[in-house]
């Protein structure tokens, strides 16, 4: 989970299934959503789909969706891109313990939106990191 799901949540999705596909791990699904809804709808920024491009990944299906709390009742796991989307999950959890709720990275993914274009490469190469060790972790 991101901000408006069109940056860092939605480069996270694509990378971590296109690395549970490449892995051959085909029983997990992967979503991603946003903490409000402002884009909606939308696609990604153009800028987080030019970099999955570059990387030689395809984003050109995903939609802004806006995180429902009722998807506590039907998830594994649950991640967040910085501690700010950590702290806003584990509020709406309300103390909930069923479904873990974790950074998806060893560090907080920087928000590349008002940023330069290299910064949306630099987190999706700081996401493929915190994918591969995804793939170790879910299927070891």
């Amino acid at each position: 989970m991101c901000t408006g799901n069109i940056c860092r949540s939605p480069i996270g999705e694509v990378v971590l299934r296109a690395k549970l596909a490449e892995a051959g791990i085909d029983d997990i699904t992967v979503t991603s959503s946003g903490t409000g809804g402002w884009h909606e709808g939308d696609p990604m920024d153009p800028r987080a789909s030019a970099a999955l491009r570059r990387h030689g990944y395809d984003g050109s299906s995903h939609r802004a969706r806006e995180f429902d709390r009722a998807w506590f009742d039907d998830r594994d796991l649950i991640l967040a891109m910085d501690t700010g989307h950590l702290a806003a999950l584990n509020r709406q959890a309300r103390g909930r313990t069923d479904v873990p709720i974790e950074l998806f990275a060893d560090s907080d993914v920087p928000d590349p939106y008002y940023g330069e274009d290299t910064g949306f490469d630099e987190v999706l190469l700081q996401i493929e990191a915190a994918a591969d060790r995804w793939i170790t972790r879910l299927h070891p």
